[in-house]
Formats: structure tokens, C-alpha cells, sequence
């Protein structure tokens, strides 16, 4: 007997996001089960660093604050939370909540996951820890837990662990399971799904955009929704930027399943309402990611402001003034900010920013007598000389890097609210490929298969038929039909899939309405930015970044596939050139997906760019100009949605 959908919300995206959301999601309507998401690569530096000064620490304090009023909250509205926040200790973090549940009177059954904690494997770690999947969470469930407290799970594992709970999904269910993994990856990130960091912004009221939910029904299909009465929007474009987000190419990987994100399709199902139909999944690979963290030296800035005339010889005088004080140092990166303005009105709009930044394994190399050294040049270097802070110590910063184990080699395990112990087995492996057959899952009867990929390039699932036509969206949001009757359809000559390393030249000029070899007759083109046609999301994966791109169906997304190539892609993101970038095609959200391998070095805890976590790289993107067709954009009064 089918049983109703189910209701599921996010109140947290990071460990610091809004205090107030766990409340505000338990009041402000129907829930089955709430989420919280408390870690990321930096995260788990920080919890590590915790460990490292009280062994009884190494989760989110945070969390449990929350809980002291949310916990009588969750426990009278009949709500199960389940998160991330043990971090590093899940163990410690359980029996915190159980000493809070007695202080505060409210009986609540707490259940925990463990077994991703590998740092006694790899050698000068601080953390280690493995991505468990979701089998851990539901097995916790299952026996009754009111609060499930893990470790290191992925974080669409927050969601897909509950929905296996409450459908009795099995472990080969992997089209339902692919489904609220997808929908778990939109949730994860919070208010993102909601209007926040979304580049059509203007369009909707997100000064204090609502926390997510999904109602995720028994198929595996999903509706992204928020609470009524709350702040931001969820609308087609608000879901595939977040869909977008962090991921790299079509296949997302994940504990339990690999979800397809090239046969996600979203549809607009009523206000704040985006439907999530059509995700195909596939065995999960045999291995687990770990997540690796480590101590990796010592850093120490200082930023020189440059005033008025002469900001280039001014900088070069600084720096050769350093340059004896700076011999020795294991690595110091210099970056000249021109954010003066010529005939400046204020001395700030006057100013540039010189920014240096060292760090080395000593303490003693980077510390205060560097900075020091800096400020010692303040009467006897350039004109206007002064500096944006004082000088100060040395400060350690982490490393991070990933690995890979065999998934029957870690121990996952659910620890039951009586104590119990159980073992949580690896899923089950994928059958062998047939000789020249692509490892994918079979066809189901009546469906085309799909084609063996070419080298280097993922095998990707035939298109399905047109549908009928669906509302018009809005501009600059996508909507998420196939081609209709007389709308242009994707050029065939772009590849699904592109990779370039250093050595490729990039294009001359970054214009070009026609392609070449495309056929279409020149149009009337102008120069904009590519953000008046099209929308990003990026974000970082360890030393990675990622940006997602997509735009309107029809002609634009036909444009925007053409012409956004990964040497049009270097030549607008100059910082890119000289690293690989992968591009990846996702027709069914009228999206493109690349991937800058190296862009931030060591991770964001290492880094010296100057947006350690390329949060901002897709907004850099869309102000770039090129040349676009005239009939592609919008009215100038238009923003888009």
C-alpha cells in the first residue's frame, strides 16, 4: 500500500548559518522529518582543531544550543531531526542531546552513526574521514530514534536516509533512491534553494528567504517547496542553480547510488513549487571518498592601500623593498587590486589594494617580525603609505586532499538508541559490463539503451521525446521542456562533453553570434554581459571549482551551448588558463557544468586567491562581455527570474 509523501526540511546549510531556522522551521508548518547540515571540508578542520585542544569535543556546539528550545518543539509536533553536526565525535554529540532531553524534561530516543572516522589510516592526519551513505540514518530510524546524530555522511544522505525509512526502500531501489538524493543535494545547502545567492536576485524578495523543503513521494519524485508566508522564492531557476551547484559532470556519485543528473527534469508546479520527476539511478561505485585534512604550515598577510598617481610604481616599489625580507620564505603571492578610480571622488574610490600573502612551515618566517618588517617601511616608501590592519602573528592554516577506499573496508555502523550495535553492509556491487557494452544500467524493456561513451567522454542517456509545450518561463529562467513543435533544436555539433588542458590557445575575441559551422545566417549582435542572458552557481570541491551555467529553452540555451565553450570559457576567466577544465552538458536543465581543476591550490584553508572558495567565479563570469545576438535578450527593463 503506497503511503503519502513525505515531508522533509533543511534548517541548516553550514556550521554559523542562520541560529533562529531550526525553530522556524518546527513552527512554521507540517513537518515529518528535519535536517541539518553542518560540515564542509573547512569545517572539518576547525571540529579537528577542536579535538586537538579537548578530546570530548570535535562536533557543532552550535547545534545543541538550538536544540534547547527546538527539542520540546520537534518532540510535541512528533518531528525526527537527523544531522551532521557529530562531526567528528557523533558518539559525544548523542549523549550530549541525552543530557539535554533529561536537564530540559522532554523524553526523546537518540541514535547515532559511526565508522567514518579513518584518521588512524593516513599518516600526519588531523581528520580523516570517509562519506558514509545513507543506510546508517535509516537503520537508526527504523528503531525508533526521535534525533539521529552522525559523523561524516554525504549530505543528500541526510535526506535519502529518511525517505528509505519511510517507504522501505531497498538498497537496489536506485531510481528512488538517485530521485531523493537529488532532492537531497537541493535541500543541503539551505536557503541557496530559496532565492539566496541566486544571480537573478532582483527579481524576488530574499532579504530573508525561507529555509527549504521537499515533499518527496514514493517513487522517488519530489516537490522543492518552503514553508507559506516565508521570504525568498523556489522557482525552476532557484532549484537548478542549486542542482548545479558543487557538482561535477553528469554522473553525481554517492554512497548508495549515482544519480543521473542528465535525465533531472523540473517542472513548475504552482507558486513556490518546482516538481522533480525523471532521475535515473545507477549502482554506486565500490569505493568512498575520504576527506583528508592536515596541518600544513603557517600564514601571515599584510595589505598595503595605494592612493591616487603612479598605483603600478608604487606597488613594484614595495615589493622590491621586500624582496630581501621575503628570500627564504617557502611561498609569497602578491595580487594589485585596481579598484582606484581615475578623478576620484572619495579617497577610498581612489585607492588600490596591494596584497600580500606568505606562509611557510615555520611560524617563525611568517610571523610579526615579517609584518614588522612591512611596517617598518612606512616613512621611506611610496607616497601615502599605510596599511589596511596592523601587523600580527603568524596564523596556522590546513590542507586538504582526498583519497579513495574500497567501501567494504570502512565500518559503518548505526548505534540503535538501546545501544545496540549494527554493521551496515557495503551495497551490493554492480554486475560486469558485457564486453563493449557501457557500464551502465540496462534499459528497462521499451527504452532506447544508451550509447558507449567516447574516451574521456561519460556516457550520457538518449533524449526522450518532445512534450508538450509547458508554460512559457520567465526571462532569464529556465523552464524544463524539450524542444517544442518549430523551437530550435540543439545544435549538433557541440560535444556533451569537453576537456582542455594548458596549451589550448584561446579563441581571438570572445564574441561570435554564428559559430562556425553552425549554418545559422549572422544576426544582429551587441556586446553584453553574459549575465544578461544567463544564470551561474559556483562553488568549490577541495582544490576544485565548479560553475554551472544555464539560461532559457530554445534559441538561448542553442547559443549559450555553442558558444560557451571551454576556450571561450578560459578566455573570459583568464585565471583559468594553464589548468584543465572540463565541460559538461546537462540539455535537460538548459545547462552547461565546468569543472577548473587547481584553481584553489590546497582548499579553501591553504588558499591565497582572493575568493578562496570560487564562490564568486560565476558571478565574475556573467559580467563578462561578448558579442550576443540581439534577439536572445531580454527587454532593457527586464531583469530576468
Amino acid at each position: 500500500m503506497s503511503r503519502r509523501p513525505l515531508r522533509i526540511g533543511n534548517a541548516s546549510g553550514f556550521y554559523g548559518d542562520r541560529f533562529s531556522a531550526l525553530h522556524e522551521m518546527l513552527t512554521g508548518g507540517p513537518l515529518d522529518v528535519l535536517t541539518g547540515d553542518y560540515l564542509a571540508e573547512l569545517t572539518m578542520l576547525i571540529l579537528g582543531r577542536d579535538r586537538l585542544k579537548n578530546p570530548d569535543l570535535g562536533y557543532a556546539k552550535t547545534f545543541l544550543r538550538q536544540l534547547e528550545e527546538g527539542l520540546g518543539l520537534a518532540h510535541e509536533r512528533g518531528v525526527r531531526i537527523v544531522t551532521n553536526a557529530g562531526g567528528l565525535h557523533p558518539a559525544g554529540l548523542a549523549d550530549a542531546v541525552r543530557a539535554l532531553s533529561a536537564k530540559v524534561g522532554v523524553p526523546v530516543s537518540v541514535a547515532h552513526v559511526e565508522g567514518d572516522d579513518l584518521t588512524s589510516r593516513e599518516d600526519g592526519a588531523l581528520t580523516a574521514n570517509a562519506y558514509l551513505g545513507a543506510a546508517g540514518i535509516t537503520a537508526c530510524l527504523r528503531a525508533g530514534a526521535d534525533i539521529v546524530v552522525t559523523g561524516r555522511v554525504t549530505d543528500a544522505a541526510l535526506v535519502s536516509g529518511p525517505a528509505a525509512w519511510w517507504f522501505d526502500w531497498a538498497p537496489e531501489d536506485h531510481d528512488r533512491l538517485a530521485g531523493a538524493v537529488v532532492a537531497g543535494h537541493v535541500l543541503e545547502c539551505g536557503t541557496q534553494a530559496t532565492g539566496g545567492n541566486y544571480s537573478f536576485f532582483t527579481a524576488h524578495d530574499v532579504r530573508r528567504p525561507g529555509f527549504p523543503l521537499a515533499e518527496i513521494s514514493e517513487d522517488g519524485s519530489a516537490v522543492i517547496t518552503k514553508h507559506p508566508g516565508t521570504g525568498g522564492a523556489v522557482t525552476t531557476g532557484t532549484v537548478t542553480a542549486q542542482l548545479l551547484y558543487e557538482t561535477q559532470g553528469v554522473r553525481y556519485l554517492g554512497p548508495d547510488v549515482t544519480a543521473r543528473l542528465d535525465t533531472v527534469r523540473l517542472t513548475d508546479d504552482g507558486a513556490d513549487r518546482v516538481r522533480i520527476t525523471g532521475v535515473r539511478g545507477e549502482h554506486p561505485p565500490a569505493t568512498l571518498k575520504v576527506g583528508v585534512t592536515r596541518l600544513g604550515g603557517w600564514r601571515n598577510e599584510v595589505v598595503f592601500v595605494l592612493t591616487g598617481l603612479d598605483i603600478e610604481a608604487k606597488a613594484a616599489l614595495v615589493r622590491s623593498q621586500l624582496a630581501e625580507t621575503l628570500e627564504g620564505v617557502a611561498d609569497a603571492a602578491w595580487t594589485l587590486a585596481r579598484t582606484d578610480h581615475a578623478d576620484a571622488d572619495t579617497q577610498e574610490t581612489a585607492s588600490a589594494l596591494l596584497r600580500l600573502v606568505v606562509r611557510d612551515p615555520s611560524p617563525d618566517r611568517v610571523g610579526r617580525a615579517l609584518t614588522s618588517t612591512a611596517i617598518e617601511l612606512a616613512l621611506g616608501s611610496y607616497p601615502g603609505f599605510h596599511v589596511a590592519a596592523p601587523p600580527g602573528p603568524a596564523q596556522p592554516y590546513g590542507v586538504f586532499a582526498s583519497s579513495y577506499v574500497p567501501a567494504a573496508e570502512v565500518p559503518h555502523t548505526a548505534v540503535l538508541p538501546d545501544g545496540t550495535r549494527v554493521q551496515i553492509p557495503a551495497p551490493p556491487a554492480a554486475p560486469p559490463a558485457s564486453p563493449g557494452e557501457p557500464a551502465t544500467r540496462s534499459a528497462s524493456p521499451g527504452e532506447p539503451a544508451t550509447r558507449s561513451a567516447s574516451p574521456g567522454e561519460p556516457a550520457t542517456l538518449p533524449a526522450e521525446p518532445a512534450e508538450p509545450a509547458a508554460p512559457s518561463a520567465s526571462p532569464g529562467e529556465p523552464a524544463t521542456r524539450s524542444a517544442g513543435p518549430g523551437e530550435p533544436a540543439a545544435p549538433s555539433a557541440s560535444p556533451a562533453f569537453e576537456a582542455r588542458g594548458s596549451g589550448g590557445g584561446a579563441p581571438e575575441g570572445v564574441g561570435g553570434a554564428a559559430p562556425a559551422g553552425s549554418g545559422a545566417e549572422p544576426r544582429e549582435t551587441v556586446r553584453a554581459p553574459l549575465g544578461a542572458l544567463a544564470g551561474a552557481r559556483s562553488g568549490d570541491k577541495g582544490g576544485d571549482a565548479n560553475v554551472g551555467v544555464w539560461t532559457r529553452p530554445g534559441p538561448a540555451w542553442d547559443w549559450l551551448r555553442a558558444t560557451l565553450t571551454v576556450d571561450r570559457f578560459q578566455a573570459l576567466l583568464p585565471e583559468t588558463r594553464g589548468l584543465t577544465v572540463h565541460r559538461h552538458e546537462l540539455p535537460n536543465l538548459h545547462a552547461l557544468n565546468f569543472t577548473v581543476t587547481g584553481i584553489l591550490g590546497d582548499g579553501v584553508a591553504s588558499g591565497h586567491r582572493f575568493d578562496p572558495q570560487a564562490k564568486a567565479l560565476g558571478e565574475w563570469l556573467r559580467a563578462r562581455h561578448l558579442d550576443i545576438p540581439v534577439h536572445l535578450l531580454p527587454p532593457p527593463e527586464g531583469t530576468g527570474t
